[in-house]
C-alpha cells in the first residue's frame, strides 16, 4: 500500500495521526450529542440493536474518545520513540475502520448485532498492534503500560458487545471503557500537565515550580486505579465510596502539587489543569453517590469523567497538538478560550442535571448544547489547520 501515492490534499490530510482523528473526533463529539439529545427525548430513532442509552455511552466512549486517544498517540509515539510517524493508507486504513465502527452501531438493527460488534471491534485492536509495533520496535519499555491501558479498552469493549448479545443491558462495558479512558486521563495527563506547566513557568521568571515526580505520585496514582476498579465490579458498595474518597482527595492534593494557579495567564495550561481537576472531582462525585443517593444519582461522577476530564482534556490536547503540529504559535486565541469555556459550562450542567431537580432537563438541553458548540467551534477553528499543510517550523504539541 506503501507504493502507491496520495493526491496532495488527501497526503496532507493523512501525513499525521491527529489530522483525520482529531477532526473525526470533534466532528462525531457535534453529532453524536444532537443525535443523542432527540432519542432521550423520545423524538427520533434510529435502527439500534441495543438499548439507545447504551449505543449514547458506547459512543462517546468508545467512538469520541477512542478517536482522540487515537490521535494522541499516533501524534506522540513518533516524538516517544524517534520513529516516522503513522501516515498515508495505512493511517486511512485506520480512520475508516473507527468510521465503519460508528456507522455499524447505528445501523446495527438493520446488519445484526453480531456483525456491528465484529466491526466495531477492529479499530481499537488495529490501533494498539500499530502502537505496540512502534514501542516495542523503538525499544521504548517506559510506554508499553499505554498498551496495557489500550488493553483495558478493548476488553471493555468487546465486554460491552457480550452483554448486549447475551442480555440486552450493559452494566459493565461500559464502566470498564470510561475507566479506561479516566486511566489514560490519570496517567498521560500525569506527563502532560506538570511537564507542560513546567516549561511555561520556567520562561515566565522565578517561583515555585510543579513538584517532581515521586512517591506520592504514585500513591495516588494507584488508589486511582483501586478506584475505578471497585467502581467498575462494586459501583454501589461502601468500600468503593471508601476508596473513591481517598483517591479523590490524593489526586486533587497531586493537582495542587503542580502549582497551576501559577499558570493563570497562559490560557493553553490552565485549561491542563482545570481538565485534570475533574478526575478527582469525579471521584468524589461517586462516592458522594454511593452515601448520598437521593441527593446526587451516580450519573454525576461518570459525567464529571466523561465530560469534564475526558472531553476537556482531549479537547485541551487536541487544540495544543494541532498548533504545535502545524506550525503555529502555542497561545489560545479568545475564541478557544471560549471553546474551553463552553465545554467547562457543559460539564457543569451536566453534573446538575444529576442532581435530582426541576431542572434537570433544562441542564440537559444546556449540557448537550454547550457541548456541541464547544465541538463545532473547534471544528471550524482548527479544521483548516488539519486540512492543510504545515505553515513554519514549529515546536511539537505533544
Amino acid at each position: 500500500m506503501a507504493a502507491l501515492r496520495l493526491p496532495g490534499a488527501c497526503a496532507t490530510f493523512l501525513s499525521y495521526g491527529f489530522r483525520p482523528f482529531f477532526l473525526g473526533a470533534s466532528l462525531f463529539a457535534v453529532v453524536g450529542i444532537l443525535v443523542w439529545l432527540p432519542i432521550f427525548l423520545g423524538a427520533m430513532d434510529l435502527p439500534l440493536s441495543l438499548a439507545a442509552r447504551d449505543w449514547h455511552i458506547h459512543e462517546m466512549v468508545y467512538g469520541y474518545a477512542a478517536a482522540a486517544i487515537a490521535g494522541f498517540l499516533f501524534t506522540a509515539i513518533p516524538n516517544w520513540t524517534g520513529r516516522p510517524p503513522v501516515s498515508g493508507w495505512l493511517l486511512l486504513v485506520l480512520a475508516a475502520a473507527w468510521l465503519a465502527g460508528r456507522i455499524a452501531l447505528a445501523a446495527s438493527g438493520l446488519i445484526g448485532m453480531e456483525a456491528a460488534a465484529a466491526v466495531d471491534l477492529v479499530f481499537l485492536v488495529m490501533v494498539a498492534a500499530i502502537a505496540g509495533r512502534e514501542i516495542v520496535a523503538s525499544g521504548n519499555r517506559r510506554n508499553l503500560k499505554l498498551l496495557v491501558v489500550l488493553g483495558v479498552l478493548i476488553a471493555g469493549n468487546a465486554v460491552f458487545h457480550l452483554e448486549v448479545l447475551l442480555d440486552g443491558v450493559v452494566f459493565y462495558g461500559s464502566r470498564i471503557g470510561l475507566s479506561a479512558a479516566v486511566g489514560l486521563v490519570v496517567l498521560i495527563g500525569g506527563r502532560i500537565v506538570p511537564n507542560f506547566t513546567r516549561n511555561a513557568l520556567l520562561r515566565a521568571g522565578p517561583g515555585p515550580l510543579p513538584a517532581p515526580f515521586d512517591r506520592f505520585d504514585m500513591s495516588s496514582m494507584t488508589a486511582a486505579v483501586a478506584g475505578l476498579v471497585a467502581w467498575v465490579v462494586v459501583p454501589q458498595d461502601m468500600v468503593t465510596a471508601v476508596i473513591a474518597a481517598v483517591a479523590g482527595v490524593l489526586l486533587a492534593v497531586r493537582l495542587a502539587r503542580w502549582v497551576g494557579y501559577r499558570a493563570l495567564d497562559d490560557r493553553l495550561v490552565l485549561v491542563l489543569h482545570v481538565a485534570y481537576a475533574f478526575v478527582p472531582a469525579g471521584f468524589l462525585l461517586i462516592a458522594l453517590s454511593i452515601v448520598m443517593p437521593d441527593v446526587v444519582t451516580s450519573s454525576a461522577g461518570a459525567h464529571a469523567w466523561g465530560v469534564g476530564a475526558i472531553g476537556l482534556m482531549t479537547l485541551a490536547v487536541m487544540t495544543r497538538a494541532t498548533l504545535g503540529h502545524t506550525g503555529r504559535q502555542l497561545v489560545a486565541t479568545p475564541a478557544t478560550v471560549v471553546v474551553y469555556g463552553l465545554v467547562v459550562f457543559a460539564a457543569l450542567a451536566r453534573i446538575g442535571a444529576a442532581i435530582p431537580s426541576s431542572a434537570e432537563i433544562v441542564l440537559l438541553h444546556v449540557a448537550a448544547c454547550a457541548w456541541a458548540a464547544a465541538f463545532m467551534g473547534f471544528a471550524a477553528i482548527y479544521g483548516p489547520m488539519l486540512l492543510r499543510p504545515k505553515v513554519t517550523a514549529g515546536p511539537p504539541g505533544c
